[in-house]
């Protein structure tokens, strides 16, 4: 067990050992909440923000699909592709 001393600003550092074993690395995202009295920390990937951003779109309508098949797909994004370079045109006017 590793023990850590909280510093004049609660500042505590997590052990090397401890880090590795959790793969934590410079500039991760650690969610800190107290359970039964610890306080834990546990390590949110970077994914957890892009599904946010993802589950937004859903809610907000923002979403292709479904398509019956790989082609149906394909003939969208290229739609797609086509209303993108439209709008470009036109700014570029």
């Amino acid at each position: 067990m590793a023990l850590v001393t909280v510093k004049n600003k609660y500042q505590v550092v997590i052990p090397a050992k401890v880090r590795e074993e959790a793969g934590i690395e410079i500039g991760d995202l650690l969610e800190a909440k107290v359970e039964r009295g610890k306080v834990t920390l546990t390590p949110k990937s970077v994914i957890d923000r892009r599904l946010d951003a993802a589950l937004e779109d859903v809610r907000k309508g923002r979403t292709y699909g479904p398509f019956n098949s790989a082609e149906e797909m394909i003939v969208s994004l290229h739609a797609g592709i086509k209303k993108i370079r439209a709008e470009r045109r036109k700014k570029a006017r």
